[in-house]
């Protein structure tokens, strides 16, 4: 395997100062400038040479530089046109060698498609923290070759993620990703780690693809919207305008097996999308 240099902190407030970067709160920029780290999260996300990696949001190009020695090729994905035109000559300078598996796309992760990203096969990220949950359900939704990722994210949204039915943090994140893969946190990331220090905890967060229940996507979405949307009432009165009647509601759940006086952090993903085929109009 072709190794290659790594950013530390000298070199990582280098490029911020010659780019006269300062990272937002607005794009949830933390730049990680610990190559222990980044070779930790490679290794974590056991990755194979054929593998095509999408990287969301590399910033300065400290995780981009530790993966490509160990992939085919890698996509970065970076909204600011400033990181995004820098880290080819960052990636030539550090890694001249490896300079050809490197892709930029200067867009925004919630807009790429497929066609943006050919034969992505892997997530591995530092994610930005207010956008990671959208981001994650819609590479998954759009790349169907994507098997599996590790991303690195605020440590409640791994928990968020990665929680089963029945646990407090259980709700629309975790159900949702749910639908696409089996998740389950992979360690946490000490803030000290991070440029400038995050306020929050950060965790991996790691996945692999699973076949979907079956059913209509969309259709069991909004059930677990509307079901979380009253997560404290039973799903007989929290369904009540999704199926159009208490009574209706609570039909619909007999239909499918589920206990109508239940709430909406007790049911998996294949429990909604039961449900969601035993809706009215639906069967």
């Amino acid at each position: 395997m072709t190794d290659s240099r790594l950013l530390g902190p000298a070199e990582v407030r280098a490029l911020a100062a010659e780019l006269g970067v300062r990272p937002t709160k607005k794009l949830g920029q933390n730049f990680v400038h610990d190559p222990n780290t980044v070779r930790r999260i490679v290794r974590a996300a056991d990755l194979g040479p054929d593998d095509v990696v999408v990287e969301v949001g590399p910033g300065l190009g400290s995780l981009t530089l530790a993966l490509l020695p160990a992939v085919a090729a890698v996509h970065a994905v970076e909204i600011d046109p400033v990181l995004a035109g820098r880290l080819p000559r960052t990636v030539a300078a550090f890694a001249p060698d490896l300079a050809p598996r490197l892709t930029v796309v200067g867009a925004d992760a919630m807009r790429v498609t497929a066609a943006d990203l050919p034969g992505a096969t892997a997530l591995v990220a530092n994610l930005p923290y207010n956008v990671a949950v959208p981001v994650v359900l819609h590479l998954l939704a759009e790349l169907p070759g994507l098997r599996r990722g590790l991303v690195m994210v605020q440590a409640e949204v791994a928990e968020r993620l990665a929680a089963p039915p029945g646990s407090k943090a259980y709700g629309v994140p975790s159900a949702k990703l749910a639908w696409y893969a089996a998740a389950r946190r992979a360690g946490p990331v000490p803030r000290a780690v991070f440029w400038p220090v995050p306020g929050v905890d950060s965790g991996l967060l790691a996945f692999d693809r699973r076949e979907p229940p079956p059913g209509d996507r969309a259709a069991v979405f909004a059930l677990v919207d509307a079901a979380f949307a009253q997560r404290r009432k039973a799903l007989r009165g929290a369904l009540a305008g999704w199926a159009g009647s208490p009574a209706a509601a609570e039909e619909a759940l007999r239909t499918a097996g589920i206990d109508p006086l239940t709430r909406a952090e007790r049911l998996s993903i294949a429990d909604f999308a039961r449900l969601a085929a035993a809706a009215p109009g639906r069967s």
